[in-house]
């Protein structure tokens, strides 16, 4: 590096000379670095889009339409609905069927009997040390033996240890609870004394469960055990019964929350009548023509966006001159134009456009025809009509929910309900060709990887070979200012000598008067 002294013997603004002699240098180093720094918004502002439009392709409104089983909603109706509650798979028969409930699951629980004012960490009474009881959890049976030093809690974590109970010493009541972790007969559990015959009391001597209060059918006072017992309901005359209050029957996910016993000590009955469910269906398509709008118009407003070629990236020495807010307004307005005219964004929204618009051949009254969207009454709006960026979105005549046609006849529900065979056919045509169109725009390539729809490796490859023409410029910047340095240094170098010599002469002159 060259020696970079200042103008000590010329006087010379030494820097700000290498300064303007060396800016176009300088220019070309701001220029890459504005350029990679575009490069990378442009990146970002991609990486989003086509996050959203492979959330589009992969999601459940496009896919659903896709299949069959999108036009086979089914939904039950409860009459009453605080019984029970219906979910309705596409697989379920359109009838009406009687429900009764019997019984609703429960998992055992015992409340231990009082032992008095005793805490958790307190030994347990002496004269059981070395006696036994026995829990039993479905078919499994665990022993418990008190041992010398056991205290309440202790004798709480030994029954924790059997699988598929909880156990708890509350200090505050003194008394043992024990409850079942799952619901159902097949999970209750069961305790025994030292015989192992005789459930909830002691025999004999044995007087292990009267001193932990766990003798829930003793003579004398106990604690109290509510058993664990299966649901149980009658449909349409036959019996069921669950470990939880569930039911999956024939495509109906039946929940019951209460039973239907009367005051005469039969049952009532609930009625569950299940048929087509067209506003599923409608739902279905006015969401997936939702979601294609909101990606279509965004996609028009990039593609659209206003030019900013007058906005130059913004140089450091530029930045120091402005607000945050003047340099956030001036690079917004350079990210909003990235996408402009951007000839990747064109093929696919061009792709989806022309899929969207296709006609499909359906069978309707026994003849073939062509159909499109508008049969279904489903259309963009006119040009003149449709505000900005969005003129390619659909509109469903009669939707309530649309400023625009909410007071047109609404076919496309008329259609569900009266030939929802037509509409299933169409749907299901227009949304695979749109999937398939979609798919072969985000075909990998040598410049894009798969299921991305820009050129995201060439993009990248650029990015790296922008710190590569930075790291040259700034070399060549460098080196033009070491070259004026040198030159400027020996000017001064020379100015030093005549000023020296300068000197001496004035000297002599002296000298000799």
């Amino acid at each position: 590096m060259a020696n970079r002294i200042t103008g000590l013997n010329s006087g010379l603004d030494t820097e700000s000379l290498i300064t303007a002699l060396t800016s176009r240098y300088q220019t070309k180093v701001d220029n890459y670095k504005g350029d990679q720094k575009k490069l990378s918004w442009k990146q970002d502002i991609w990486k989003s889009l086509n996050k959203e439009v492979m959330s589009f392709y992969n999601g459940s409104a496009l896919s659903e339409l896709r299949y069959s089983t999108g036009y086979n909603k089914k939904t039950t109706t409860v009459s009453d609905t605080d019984v029970a509650t219906v979910t309705t798979a596409s697989t379920a028969i359109n009838t009406t069927q009687t429900l009764q409930v019997k019984s609703l699951a429960t998992a055992g629980y015992l409340t231990g009997s009082s032992l008095g004012n005793v805490s958790a960490s307190d030994a347990v009474n002496s004269l059981i040390v070395g006696q036994s009881f026995s829990v039993k959890v479905g078919s499994d049976t665990k022993q418990i033996i008190v041992e010398d030093g056991d205290t309440y809690s202790s004798i709480a974590s030994k029954l924790n240890n059997i699988n598929g109970i909880t156990a708890t010493f509350d200090e505050n009541q003194g008394r043992f609870y024990i409850g079942s972790d799952s619901m159902g007969e097949s999970a209750d559990f069961t305790i025994y004394g030292s015989d192992g015959t005789t459930e909830g009391k002691d025999t004999g001597t044995n007087t292990v469960l009267s001193a932990l209060g766990l003798n829930y059918k003793a003579d004398s006072y106990g604690g109290n055990k509510v058993d664990g017992v299966d649901a149980e309901i009658v449909l349409n005359g036959a019996t069921y019964k669950s470990n939880n209050n569930t039911f999956n029957i024939n495509g109906l996910g039946i929940t019951v929350n209460k039973t239907t016993k009367n005051s005469s000590g039969g049952y009532d009955t609930v009625t569950l009548a299940t048929t087509t469910d067209t506003s599923g269906i409608y739902d279905s398509i006015k969401e997936f023509l939702s979601e294609y709008n909101t990606l279509i118009n965004k996609m028009d407003a990039l593609y659209n966006a206003e030019s900013a070629d007058s906005y130059k990236m913004l140089t450091d020495d530029q930045k120091e001159e402005m607000s945050e807010s003047e340099i956030e307004d001036w690079e917004d307005k350079i990210k909003s134009s990235l996408l402009r005219r951007d000839s990747s964004l064109y093929d696919i929204s061009q792709a989806m456009k022309t899929a969207m618009a296709s006609t499909f051949s359906v069978t309707v009254d026994g003849e073939a025809q062509s159909l499109s969207l508008s049969y279904f009454g489903i259309d963009t709006l006119s040009y003149f009509e449709a505000e900005d960026n969005e003129k390619y979105a659909y509109h469903i005549a009669g939707d309530t929910d649309d400023e625009y046609t909410s007071s047109a006849d609404d076919k496309l529900k008329s259609m569900i309900q009266s030939d929802p065979d037509t509409v299933a056919s169409f749907f299901m045509q227009l949304s695979r060709n749109l999937h398939d169109q979609m798919y072969e725009k985000m075909k990998g390539t040598q410049y894009k990887s798969a299921f991305t729809v820009y050129e995201d490796k060439l993009m990248a490859s650029n990015y790296s070979a922008y710190n590569t023409k930075i790291s040259e410029a700034e070399q060549a910047l460098s080196d033009k200012q070491d070259y004026y340095y040198d030159k400027f240094a020996a000017m001064e170098t020379a100015l030093s000598k005549i000023n020296s010599s300068a000197s001496s002469f004035s000297s002599l002159l002296g000298g000799s008067s």
